[in-house]
């Protein structure tokens, strides 16, 4: 599985992200798993991706879809068996497709043994100092520890029967671990080693910034608003990736990190991503981004300036597990993402929304470093937002008092062939339909309805890849800008390919080129059509 450049595979790879419910379901439960997935390591070779990125798979009651994790050295019997896995990854490199999974260190489930043990223990004793155990406030210990709130919706904290509270800053089914405990550590280390010895190639870091909380748990009411808040980004989690790097770095493989770090402020975001931390950290600002040049140009500058400083690769995102798939949010009056989406849906003009993505998808894949593909993207799929409320599965809407429609809509099943449902999800022989409901107009955007016509999304994903692979002055190295009218992005890679991004209403002239590589769409006159980009071989 050598790369075709001589600097480390990860600076430049592009990773494909499984939600492994909503991949392929192939016990026919309605769930998709592990035996589904690796019926369909062929299909991942061949659309050209270097890597696979797995959500959580372990034992968990799915109070959050899996987040909420009982064990850490399992597989969920939903998903298939630890042997399942083991065949999984040996498998996957038998493909050339290196495996990262996920981890969740700053919270577990309240079914984890150790949860169950310190609610059993009581107030005061070793047990409980595992996680943030605290007396209540109020005369009687009536009220919450701090005003801190959970993401998630409503307080933070959760009562216990004997008067204590505990700390979860997700859902209360998520208790946040104590990482000031040096068992908390030395458990996580094992988690680590039993990946690592299985032979994964790293790990995707579930909010990353969390770990350390600040022990004295201030009130927000107590603090300006331009401190950090107390349960993120506080200085000792740096001590905590320091020795986890070390430990990734004694295997052959030497495990890559890629964290959760939603942090806007590039100085704090590049500390994570100093040589001896994180190798990666996820590009949230570019995800965020709004259809628009000057703000594009300014992240992709932003985001190369601020990796350089440490001399870590960006990673460029378009959508994920968390968030209102590129498809539909570009076809909307405000394009950038938001958690409010969720709350206040807009319409979306998904032919709009759907040729903007195309174009997007060759920017990502233009740019410096390495990127990450959402499943079904590559198909174009857009949000499911007409999901029943009585089958929505995620917390937040539960939590949010049924006013946010949370993360659904981004994980419903993907469509692999036929005209009806499930849609090649599940096998004949189903005895259940998939998780959450399939669309009826994902019959025209299954895998087998898009492979062979050269004006789908997953073809163009294809070529595209196919050409990121060959060309030697793609992946990782520098990015030259162009001069370009308004609305245009054009920059230079080495010294002979060019990208050309038209994000204005008007078509765009070409610049002098040897000849035309890949196009999003077809040329208007042989110019650039509005909401499409061109790749160009000038020398």
């Amino acid at each position: 599985m050598s790369s075709r450049h001589e600097h480390p595979w990860w600076r430049d790879a592009v990773i494909y992200q499984v939600y492994p419910r909503s991949f392929a379901d192939g016990n026919g439960d309605g769930l998709g798993d592990i035996a589904g997935l690796r019926e369909r390591l062929p299909y991942l070779r061949d659309l050209g991706v270097d890597a696979i990125w797995l959500s959580p798979w372990y034992v968990s009651p799915m109070a959050d879809a899996g987040y909420d994790v009982a064990d850490y050295r399992d597989i969920d019997p939903v998903f298939g068996t630890l042997a399942e896995a083991e065949l999984l990854i040996t498998e996957a490199h038998q493909h050339r497709l290196r495996v990262i999974v996920d981890i969740v260190p700053n919270h577990c489930s309240d079914r984890h043994p150790r949860f169950q043990a310190a609610l059993a223990a009581g107030p005061g004793s070793p047990e409980r100092e595992l996680f943030w155990f605290r007396p209540g406030q109020g005369e009687h210990g009536e009220l919450p520890p701090t005003d801190w709130g959970s993401h998630f919706g409503g307080p933070a904290w959760t009562r216990v029967p004997d008067g204590e509270w505990y700390l979860h800053m997700f859902a209360p089914e998520q208790p946040d671990w104590n990482w000031d405990h040096p068992a908390v550590r030395e458990d996580f280390q094992t988690t680590l080693r039993f990946w690592l010895d299985r032979g994964v190639d790293g790990f995707r870091i579930d909010v990353a910034d969390h770990l350390v909380k600040d022990p004295a748990l201030p009130d927000l009411a107590t603090l300006r608003p331009d401190v950090i808040r107390p349960w993120r980004d506080q200085e000792g989690v740096h001590e905590i990736y320091r020795d986890w790097r070390k430990i990734a770095d004694s295997y052959p493989q030497r495990g890559v990190f890629v964290g959760e770090l939603w942090d806007d402020d590039p100085d704090r975001f590049t500390r994570y991503l100093r040589p001896d931390e994180l190798h990666t950290g996820f590009n949230f600002p570019f995800l965020s981004c709004p259809w628009d040049a000057a703000a594009f140009r300014d992240v992709i500058d932003t985001t190369l300036a601020t990796h350089a400083m440490v001399g870590a690769p960006a990673t460029w995102v378009l959508s994920n597990h968390d968030v209102v798939r590129h498809a539909t949010r570009y076809g909307r009056a405000h394009t950038a993402h938001s958690f409010d989406d969720a709350k206040h849906v807009e319409p979306s003009d998904l032919v709009l929304g759907t040729r903007r993505a195309r174009a997007a998808a060759l920017l990502t894949l233009a740019l410096p470093g390495s990127a990450y593909v959402y499943q079904g993207e590559e198909l174009g799929l857009p949000e499911v937002e007409d999901i029943p409320d009585e089958l929505l599965q995620d917390p937040r809407w539960l939590r949010s008092g049924f006013t946010d429609r949370g993360r659904d809509g981004c994980r419903v099943p993907l469509p692999w062939s036929g005209e009806t449902k499930p849609y090649g999800f599940s096998p004949d022989r189903a005895v259940a339909d998939p998780w959450l409901p399939q669309p009826p107009s994902w019959a025209a955007l299954s895998a087998a309805a898009q492979t062979g016509d050269r004006r789908s999304m997953l073809e163009l994903y294809r070529r595209a890849l196919h050409v990121r692979r060959t060309e030697p002055d793609l992946g990782d190295g520098p990015l030259q800008w162009l001069p370009a009218p308004d609305g245009v992005l054009h920059f230079q890679r080495g010294d002979g390919f060019a990208c050309l991004v038209n994000l204005g209403d008007t078509p765009a002239d070409l610049p002098p080129y040897e000849y035309l590589l890949l196009t999003s769409d077809p040329l208007e006159d042989l110019k650039i059509a509005p909401n499409s980009a061109v790749w160009l071989r000038t020398a």
